[in-house]
């Protein structure tokens, strides 16, 4: 595993997942939201959260060095969603993940968040291109990666059998 990250913005901390959030992702993965537009993860007790982690966001960091990473406030480190950059076997660069709490969400977190592991991504990962994939029903996803200025690039299929979701990509530059 490289160096877990640890980025800090004017209002935010964000760093690698660790078992101890267990509480925080179960909280997180049943969120209405994040079932209709991300699905149902099958996280049914606090030892599938933390499977989940073990599985998902560490087993990602340990292979690629990137990953979803926890995003807390930064003056109380109360754990509020999750950004990050994924490396899915059915897209050829990584793409960037978030969700957040109901609570937090519309105060411009996930934007700082992005801005900062879109960042992170161009001068530390020396990432030249960066990609996002959602749901086309997803009206404030999308409407977030247009503020952050990914441009539409299609529609595909991450796996067979799934409905198609809206490609969008960006070039990477320091933001």
């Amino acid at each position: 595993m490289d160096i877990p990250l640890a980025i800090e913005t004017s209002r935010l901390k964000l760093r690698w997942l660790e078992l101890r959030d267990a509480d925080f992702i179960y909280q997180l993965v049943h969120d209405p939201h994040w079932l209709r537009f991300i699905g149902d993860k099958q996280v049914a007790s606090l030892e599938g959260a933390q499977g989940y982690i073990e599985d998902g966001p560490r087993a990602m960091y340990r292979q690629f060095g990137l990953g979803l990473n926890r995003v807390a406030l930064k003056n109380s480190d109360t754990p509020i969603g999750i950004c990050g950059l994924l490396q899915r076997d059915s897209l050829p660069l990584p793409d960037l993940g978030f969700a957040f709490l109901p609570e937090y969400r519309g105060r411009g977190y996930a934007q700082e968040a992005a801005d900062a592991v879109l960042q992170h991504a161009c001068l530390i990962l020396k990432q030249t291109r960066d990609l996002a994939i959602v749901n086309p029903d997803n009206h404030a996803s999308i409407h977030l990666l247009d503020k952050l200025d990914f441009r539409l690039d299609g529609q595909i299929r991450i796996a067979p059998g799934l409905k198609p979701v809206d490609l969008y990509v960006i070039d990477a530059e320091p933001r």
